[in-house]
């Protein structure tokens, strides 16, 4: 029985540890946080609950990638989904116009179709594009593990989403609500690639749901598994070195001082620590470099909204507020701009939802903002640096409040955070939303390897593949296949899937 070490305890180690402990592996997860979970934790404050980064999910239908997944993973019998509005699962606001983006072909461009008649072909045009790309992806459609290499996928990862939205659509405002949801992946003009556009947009076009209860169910189902396999999952063990001999890992140790030996060391961490933690040439220094100055997505701002009790309406969809006439370029803004747009969206407590008790409201933050207070720890940070977030607070409900005029009457408080909370409970470097960033312009140097040069060093999580539920599973695959063949574990989804 071989030992399989993960470091971190995110949905691509959770789901990595679950695969490998139920096919013979040996497997102990560290933690260096007090819950498991990475992005699928939440927090309660005066008994209302709030997620911290995994706030809905697409495609979880029977017979849909991510329901195919998470089915394999055992996790949908755990969870309860409450779907969200399908003739309007995101709302795009521009300038006070509201748009809705509906869910299935025929919906979705007949409702952008009233808006926008002159553009019907325009819209047929766009989504067979998404569907191609998104198709041509073998990852992504659970066809095989081993290759993404199509001529469609690759043209589409090495041109822009604004340049090919240019050629598909006419109409300029058209093009910027087909982009209003670019928050969910940090999109940048001329950088990020057309084919993170069309994965994403696929993937919640299918279907969109929330987790009663928060998708911190997911992290337990994983963790509950892991266990009934002969698994762990230790929290509070923060791993400080990797220890490796001349031609491999062979252990590591924790800030107590415990030593975990390893046959196979599996790391779902941020590419940049784990070069912090293993000092083995073999890693080489061009390797190092080239990881440690990747470029990141932006980091966020995020205000967590307590409600006055059945005072404000459960909002069953996404709402993305741009007072600006572009979604585009509110990564770049001025203290005067600042928001110049943000995302909008309630928790599911309960099916049926009729009055929501929390939300959360994001927007773009960058690191310089808070580096000062970078060698702080979280609740011990300085009265300037809670006036300078209670500021950003009440400016990011202020413009909430443009689009719902009765939201401040409904809040009975409010918590916050920023890319330095980001940081300290992830690990993602600089406090990235959604840590790497995919940009045309490096091509294939932007991508980091689940392989390194130590052979039994593997990577997981959302810098290997993608970001978010499907593109970190999609990662898990990839990595896995390394040690049980892609073939085994496709039949596995299959089969888990036919039963």
């Amino acid at each position: 029985m071989k030992r399989v070490v993960i470091i971190g305890s995110g949905l691509g180690g959770l789901s990595c540890g679950l695969i490998l402990s139920r096919s013979g592996y040996d497997v102990t997860v560290l933690e260096q946080g007090v819950q498991p979970g990475g992005c699928l934790q939440c927090f309660s404050r005066q008994g209302v609950k709030f997620e911290t980064g995994m706030h809905f999910i697409g495609s979880a239908d029977d017979g849909q990638v991510l329901g195919r997944l998470l089915r394999y993973l055992g996790v949908m019998d755990d969870i309860t989904l409450s779907r969200l509005n399908p003739m309007g699962y995101d709302v795009i606001s521009l300038q006070g116009q509201r748009y809705c983006i509906a869910n299935g072909r025929e919906p979705f461009i007949e409702t952008l179709a009233k808006d926008f008649p002159h553009e019907r072909d325009g819209l047929n045009r766009y989504f067979d594009l998404v569907e191609q790309v998104a198709q041509a992806s073998s990852l992504h459609s659970l066809r095989v593990a081993d290759s993404d290499a199509s001529p469609l996928n690759t043209e589409y990862q090495l041109r822009s989403m604004n340049d090919v939205l240019e050629e598909v659509i006419a109409d300029p405002l058209l093009r910027d609500v087909l982009v209003g949801s670019l928050p969910l992946y940090a999109a940048e003009r001329n950088k990020t690639p057309f084919s993170t556009h069309a994965f994403i947009t696929d993937f919640y076009n299918q279907s969109a749901f929330r987790v009663i209860g928060g998708s911190d169910k997911i992290a337990t189902s994983l963790v509950r598994s892991i266990g009934n396999h002969g698994g762990k999952v230790l929290c509070r063990k923060q791993v400080t070195h990797i220890d490796c001999d001349d031609t491999k890992a062979v252990g590591v140790i924790t800030a107590d001082e415990t030593y975990y030996p390893a046959d196979i060391v599996i790391a779902g961490i941020h590419p940049a620590r784990l070069v912090e933690l293993c000092s083995s040439p073999l890693l080489r220094p061009a390797y190092r470099r080239r990881v440690q100055t990747l470029p990141e997505t932006c980091g966020g701002f995020s205000v967590y909204l307590r409600f006055k009790a059945r005072t404000v309406p459960y909002m069953n969809h996404n709402f993305y507020g741009y007072h600006q006439p572009t979604p585009w370029d509110c990564e770049r803004y001025t203290m005067a701009e600042w928001p110049k747009g943000y995302l909008y969206m309630h928790f599911c407590s309960e099916e049926h939802q009729q009055w929501a008790e929390g939300g959360v409201i994001l927007s773009y933050m960058q690191w310089d903002e808070v580096a000062r207070w970078q060698g702080t720890r979280v609740g011990h940070r300085g009265e300037d640096y809670e006036q300078m977030k209670c500021e950003r607070a009440e400016r990011l409900i202020d413009a909430v409040s443009c689009d719902f005029p009765a939201l401040r009457d409904g809040i009975a408080g409010y918590e916050t955070s920023t890319p330095l909370t980001y940081r300290d409970y992830t690990g993602t470097e600089g406090g990235s939303m959604y840590g790497i960033a995919k940009d045309i312009n490096l091509g294939p140097a932007a991508r980091v390897h689940h392989r390194t040069k130590i052979p039994n060093l593997l990577l997981t999580g959302q810098n290997i593949n993608s970001h978010g539920i499907l593109g970190v599973l999609v990662g898990t695959v990839v990595t896995c296949s390394e040690l049980l063949t892609s073939e085994r574990i496709f039949n596995e989804i299959i089969k888990a899937n036919n039963e």
